[in-house]
């Protein structure tokens, strides 16, 4: 069917066939999105309950984001019981905001005791502090107790993401012992990889996966068929560099321990995928001072989150106009350096911006060092060469038949000069932010685009002026 077939189907015809909800990008297409939006203005609880009920809990989470936001709590009451943990994990956390506004206390306690920890910690940390302790009076002892530690640590560290649902088992056991005890504990979580062994401390000295567990004879002790060799987090290990352990050491589940090495939780695959999407997606917007780019944020917030990186902009805008101003005079006599100027400025953002781009991603994978940072310098100062020498061969043969050859020479040298500044530039502002604590991302493209714009119109009208060709 057509595009335009698709955009003109009527809202009434219903969905027929396993996955026809979804296009060849298994996304839920707009037909599909039409015909619940219209039985949710129909009120007809029952054929959107009809619609919805085929979902994946994500995909369910997917067609919250693609409703009306004064659309959604009416979709949450037709489908109450399809609401399940999986669907709340799953939701934007704008989106999430949104509907927990038009929840008492008392039935997002409900769905709160339905989640894992570190899922129930997501839906309420944002929350204000008052609706925090209105939600936790409602929840049970033993969960109230659990959320609140959790939220006593740092956001984005391990111990506000670990999961506190796993098992743990003495090391006198023998896997005979385990299995009976796996089979009869109705309470122990009903998905995991591995059990973790720990000693009379609770400290973790080993796991077992449940594939050895499964194929050892019942009499052998679990101390001899654990593997010992361990990836332990500490609790207030930064999500990023979780990520990057899990990366580094092919990890399915890991340990994760407090101060005096008890065990605490454990961090799993799935929530780093997570975290490895975030900060991917959370890099490139900072990068952008695009705030946090979520097109379900609020327009006040994205509105802060972008200006101040616009004024900042202005600001550094302002110097390279400055240096543009001194040599007025000079652009006056000779219209081809305005001609000209705007494609050493191009060139040189555009060189700044891939190190710059190469820098933060080696700061954040770990793979940029103190041991290593002088030989990445020292390497884009050679890439910076060659694609300088090339620009420059290409703009000066350009601009010497276009205008003259001296003319060609000075772009051809300030582009040389103003390449090799941007790649400085590219390096050595993430590194700054980087030793002096901060994120490398957040604000070094507004400074690596001063530098790169400045000095490229300082080195070319200067040159201009240095080689007599025009004077000041």
């Amino acid at each position: 069917m057509a595009e335009t077939d698709l955009q003109d189907a009527d809202l009434d015809t219903p969905v027929q066939g396993e996955g026809e909800q979804f296009d060849e990008e298994n996304r839920l297409k707009p037909e599909f999105v039409r015909q619940v939006r219209a039985s949710l203005r129909d009120d007809n609880e029952d054929s959107t309950y009809d619609l919805v009920e085929p979902l994946h809990p994500a995909d369910i989470a997917d067609l919250f984001e693609l409703v009306e936001r004064d659309e959604r709590a009416t979709m949450a009451a037709a489908i109450t019981d399809l609401m399940s943990s999986e669907v709340i994990a799953e939701l934007n956390d704008y989106v999430r905001e949104d509907m927990l506004e038009d929840l008492d206390p008392e039935a997002v306690a409900e769905i709160v005791e339905l989640l894992d920890t570190d899922d129930a910690v997501q839906l309420i940390e944002d929350l204000d502090d008052a609706d925090q302790r209105a939600i936790l009076a409602e929840v049970e002892a033993e969960d109230r107790t659990a959320i609140e530690a959790a939220l006593a640590y740092p956001e984005e560290t391990a111990g506000r993401l670990m999961q506190r649902e796993l098992i743990a088992v003495p090391d006198s056991m023998t896997v005979g012992n385990l299995i009976d005890y796996l089979r009869s504990n109705d309470d122990l979580p009903t998905e995991f990889w591995e059990v973790f062994v720990v000693d009379h401390r609770y400290h973790p000295i080993g796991s077992c996966q449940l594939s050895w567990i499964m194929r050892t004879p019942r009499d052998i002790a679990l101390t001899d068929v654990m593997k010992r060799d361990q990836t332990l987090i500490p609790v207030d290990m930064d999500q990023e560099e979780v990520a990057l352990r899990f990366q580094k050491y092919a990890l399915i589940s890991a340990a994760v321990v407090d101060d005096d090495g008890r065990l605490v939780g454990q961090m799993t695959v799935d929530d780093i995928v997570h975290i490895i999407s975030e900060e991917a997606g959370e890099d490139a917007l900072l990068m952008s001072g695009a705030g946090e780019g979520d097109i379900n944020e609020p327009l006040r917030e994205a509105y802060s989150a972008r200006v101040r990186w616009l004024i900042a902009n202005l600001g550094t805008a302002v110097v390279a106009s400055a240096i543009i101003a001194f040599f007025g005079g000079a652009i006056e006599q000779l219209v081809a350096l305005a001609i000209l100027m705007p494609i050493v400025a191009s060139i040189g953002g555009n060189a700044g911006t891939q190190t710059m781009a190469v820098t933060v991603r080696a700061i954040a994978m770990n793979q940029l060092t103190k041991s290593n940072t002088g030989r990445l310098v020292l390497r884009e100062l050679k890439v910076a060469l060659m694609n300088g020498a090339t620009i420059a061969v290409l703009i000066g043969i350009a601009t010497a038949l276009i205008f003259t050859p001296q003319l060609g020479g000075v772009i051809a040298v300030a582009m040389v000069v103003n390449i090799i500044i941007s790649g400085m530039a590219g390096v050595l502002v993430p590194v700054a932010f980087d030793r002096l604590n901060q994120d490398p991302a957040v604000a070094s493209s507004v400074f690596v685009t001063m530098i790169t714009d400045s000095m490229g119109f300082f080195a070319f009208l200067g040159l201009a002026v240095a080689s007599g060709l025009v004077s000041l």
